[in-house]
């Protein structure tokens, strides 16, 4: 059914005007300051956008729907995922598939693969997490990114698990680099860790407190500039995922000046919450253990600076669901077993307009650009995705923000038990969300197509 978006303010990351915006079949056809319905096929679906927003579909380039962890499974999949996405304005999601030291490349790219088809809402697609990289497995990598996946995860944490070798690394960047894949990467030092948190819990020090404290900003800065190193050795484009500090923004920023193609990711928690929620009593700090931990408050005002002048290209989530009630108790008598994560897919996007936009540390094209463009540059889907444009795809959000409201549980569409923001002030929200010109959300409510979301082959871009 075709689709018209009437009398909206269209938002981008560089541009800012009322027009109207026409959607024929999956992409936009017509950008005009007014497009007269009668011109239009009877069956034409219009939306009065007049007073809101019109945004680019937002993109989350650092999600985890299937993922084996620490002994249990993230709750959500991809139905309940992408619905939760879709209800906070995101409509293309960029998972990290995490498979374990001993598992088959390909075989893990084809299961995370099909626990998207079928049931994701959202388009798709991945990054590759490399967790070992001996001779018998690298022509697998290139054969996935044959199958359109333009990007590495590696792990500088985990130890035992998911952390590379050095020898590994220095191999996985070299055939990155020959093949124009960006290597994102958790940059923490693993044996730092794994130093601090027996030390920790030999002293009796099980809380989940001390999170935190056994890995600390030094450990983070320590593998933003070990990576960049071995970028500037190899030639590598990289990219610093959850980055969670001065120290280890001031890192990457390092790299930069000498050279290094280094982008930084941060992520919503990070901008919004600090360490004391992490150290509340009768073990409810569990609910706010991911890695890098929450730092100490006066990191977010470098993280929003970051954002601001653009040093940081993207906002992200992280979104990792572990129930409170049933896994997250898994380490309540040591911090080491409970399951890392914040979940924040519905989220982000009010947060960043209601703490960044409303507050004046944003505008909403740093806003767009952050949460959407930027993420469709660094990894092969821009113009398709990313921007409003004749040719690309109808992915819109109609925004309210005039809206008020909540952040809760009661209104989450994520089968974990705890919302991190509960009773926090919201200050705008999705009011009609497209994919692919097919409406999905509207009010909040989901009344779209479960199985609609596609996986998006992409080609490397990072020669």
């Amino acid at each position: 059914m075709p689709l018209l978006i009437s009398n909206g303010r269209i938002v981008t990351a560089t541009d800012d005007y009322v027009a109207d915006v026409y959607c024929r079949g999956e992409t936009i056809a017509r950008i005009e300051q007014a497009i007269d319905p009668r011109s239009l096929p009877p069956d034409t679906e219009i939306v009065d956008a007049s007073g809101k927003l019109v945004f680019p579909g937002f993109i989350d380039p650092h999600v985890h729907i299937y993922l084996p962890f620490m002994g249990t499974y993230a709750v959500d999949d991809y139905e309940s995922a992408s619905q939760a996405a879709l209800a906070g304005g995101t409509t293309t999601l960029i998972e990290m598939i995490c498979p374990g030291p001993q598992d088959d490349p390909w075989e893990a790219f084809e299961l995370w693969k099909s626990k998207a088809t079928g049931l994701a809402a959202v388009d798709f697609t991945f990054h590759m997490s490399v967790v070992r990289f001996e001779d018998d497995v690298r022509e697998q990598f290139r054969k996935i990114v044959k199958a359109g996946v333009a990007s590495f995860k590696v792990f500088l944490a985990y130890k035992g698990a998911l952390n590379l070798s050095d020898e590994h690394l220095f191999a996985c960047m070299t055939m990155a680099r020959e093949l124009g894949v960006i290597v994102t990467a958790h940059c923490e030092n693993a044996d730092a860790i794994d130093a601090m948190q027996k030390l920790l819990l030999a002293a009796g020090k099980t809380g989940p407190e001390w999170h935190g404290p056994s890995r600390p900003p030094t450990v983070e800065a320590d593998g933003v500039h070990h990576l960049c190193s071995f970028a500037e050795l190899i030639g590598t484009h990289v990219y610093t995922v959850h980055t969670s500090c001065d120290e280890a923004v001031r890192a990457a920023l390092a790299a930069r000046h000498r050279g290094v193609n280094v982008w930084i990711e941060s992520v919503a928690p990070h901008l919004v919450l600090d360490r004391t929620y992490a150290e509340q009593p009768d073990f409810e700090g569990a609910k706010y253990v991911m890695s890098p931990p929450l730092r100490d408050r006066a990191n977010q005002a470098v993280l929003w600076n970051g954002v601001k002048s653009r040093a940081i290209s993207t906002v992200a989530t992280d979104h990792a669901p572990f129930s409170f009630g049933t896994q997250k108790v898994m380490g309540r008598e040591a911090f080491t077993k409970i399951p890392n994560g914040i979940p924040t897919i519905q989220e982000r996007v009010d947060l960043i307009h209601t703490y960044g936009v409303c507050e004046g540390r944003l505008t909403l094209n740093t806003m767009v650009d952050a949460c959407s463009t930027q993420a469709a540059r660094l990894f092969g889907l821009y113009p398709k995705k990313g921007a409003i444009r004749v040719g690309s795809d109808a992915d819109l959000v109609v925004y309210d923000p005039d809206e008020r409201g909540t952040f809760s549980r009661k209104t989450g569409h994520s089968k974990v038990d705890y919302c991190a923001y509960e009773g926090w002030k919201r200050r705008g929200c999705a009011a009609v969300v497209t994919v692919r010109g097919q409406v999905q959300v509207r009010g909040g409510k989901f009344v779209g197509t479960i199985g609609r979301g596609q996986f998006l082959a992409r080609e490397p871009t990072h020669g």
